[in-house]
């Protein structure tokens, strides 16, 4: 398992540092070619892996393009996802399906990713409104605030939030396999 707890922040989850090879190879619902040519994070020994559920990044190359790189079941999954440019009211808010923070504008997007599979060979396709810098991670533990908007105060612990996190990033990814 690559999860532990507590973390060494003393949070509930950790994730442990993985290399580029690790992510290329985790990728569920992209070609072995596509996975090889997406652009992997740089900074990957500069991330803060005690604070993160998951890995996730943009393409800086595809505005349209992020990825998802965590821990399901006993196995590393990379997940390709897509979103649409959207043009939304800088007054509208939007709440993130698994962190509940809210953005104003384009803060959070409907990510969509091709199942695994047959399925995804056929173009099915499942999605969730997540935070589209994807930060939800450091959200949750307080360690990013948004610029506008928020979280709302909720009376479960630091722990519990994080556990809601994790819990709904799995029903997702199990989608990707149904």
């Amino acid at each position: 398992m690559r999860w532990a707890r507590p973390g060494a922040a003393g949070s509930f989850w950790a994730m442990k540092a993985v290399t580029e090879q690790e992510i290329r190879g985790s990728f569920i619902n992209c070609s072995k070619g596509e996975a090889k040519r997406l652009a992997v994070p740089r900074d990957l020994a500069d991330r803060p892996w005690e604070d993160l559920d998951f890995l996730g990044w943009l393409d800086p190359g595809a505005p349209d393009r992020s990825y998802l790189v965590t821990e399901y079941g006993d196995q590393l999954i990379g997940v390709a996802l897509r979103f649409p440019g959207q043009a939304r009211a800088f007054l509208q808010r939007t709440m993130c399906s698994l962190c509940q923070t809210t953005h104003p504008g384009n803060g959070v997007s409907l990510m969509t990713a091709r199942k695994a599979g047959l399925a995804g060979r056929e173009n099915n396709s499942v999605g969730l409104y997540m935070c589209t810098d994807m930060a939800c991670s450091l959200y949750v533990r307080g360690k990013k605030i948004p610029d506008v908007g928020g979280r709302f105060e909720e009376s479960l612990t630091e722990a519990e939030l994080i556990e809601r996190t994790r819990n709904r990033l799995t029903v997702f990814l199990g989608k990707l396999f149904s």
